[in-house]
């Protein structure tokens, strides 16, 4: 018997954690190796793009998040169509992020924090994964929601934005549940807000954004996993049971729930309306951030 490999590209610290949370259950269930292929640059659109171009048989897939979407309305050229060259195989679920500033800058509440940024207009900065990652556009949302100015400082990745903060070299972040909740404890850092439409059942007692004084306010992150458009459907449907399968496992479930990420199963037809509609609302937070990478 031939063993064939899936080759999962993915981008950035968060979706290959969970790429790495199932593979092992999911090639056993296929019987198959699964092999996580981490593709960094561009902002995640180097391994996209590879899947895009990929043989559409189900082989090859890129595990991926919201920025697949925003990206495709914040870059002013991309070699592939966010939508039209790929198919939603399988949600995996959702997750938000959090609003986080250092301990010394002496804020308790988002309120406070944009009184703060609003009486030094353009002078505080924040952090974070890059030029055109999510946690850019969450925070030039966020600041362009409350009216509210900063200068924005691009790193390498999430964990190095968080650095910059416990350091106190920065003003705010913009991080994953994921990347920021081991540091819930650190006297360094103040958690202000989640970034969700409720409150995230991985921290209860903080509010959202949108509670804690800017209306209208929503930034979280679906990931699921897509193929190269031309996958047939039969492909599609196979591997979207196979990793359903694999998520109502109570052991993968609980990896999940250690990365913030709240599992849901969907079918492939109703991913695909998902990311659908995700586009359009990508199109309107990118607008209204006023982001751009050339």
């Amino acid at each position: 018997m031939n063993l064939w490999h899936n080759a999962w590209s993915c981008h950035g610290a968060v979706q290959d954690t969970i790429a790495r949370t199932f593979n092992s259950e999911l090639g056993q269930l296929l019987g198959a190796s699964v092999v996580v292929e981490n593709r960094a640059g561009a902002g995640g659109t180097i391994g996209t793009a590879a899947v895009a171009k990929a043989t559409p048989d189900g082989n090859t897939l890129v595990l991926a998040a919201a920025s697949h979407t925003l990206g495709g309305h914040l870059y002013a050229k991309l070699p592939y169509d966010p939508i039209n060259d790929f198919v939603g195989v399988s949600y995996l679920g959702n997750s938000g992020y959090v609003i986080a500033v250092p301990s010394n800058l002496g804020v308790s509440t988002l309120a406070d924090y944009v009184r703060l940024i609003k009486s030094w207009p353009g002078q505080m900065n924040y952090a974070s994964a890059g030029n055109g990652s999510a946690t850019h556009l969450g925070m030039a949302y966020f600041l362009a929601k409350a009216g509210a100015e900063m200068q924005h400082i691009p790193m390498k990745s999430t964990g190095d934005a968080v650095t910059e903060l416990l350091a106190g070299r920065v003003q705010g972040v913009t991080s994953a549940v994921i990347g920021i909740v081991p540091f819930r404890q650190d006297p360094r850092i103040k958690l202000l807000a989640y970034t969700g439409a409720q409150r995230s059942r991985f921290l209860p007692d903080l509010p959202t954004v949108a509670e804690a004084g800017v209306p209208g306010y929503r930034f979280d992150s679906w990931i699921g996993v897509l193929a190269p458009a031309s996958t047939p459907r039969a492909e599609v449907e196979r591997l979207n049971a196979a990793v359903q399968k694999v998520l109502a496992d109570p052991i993968v479930q609980e990896r999940f729930a250690r990365l913030g990420v709240e599992s849901t199963p969907m079918a492939a037809d109703d991913f695909q309306k998902h990311l659908r509609a995700d586009w359009d609302n990508a199109g309107a937070i990118v607008k209204a951030s006023g982001a751009r990478v050339e």
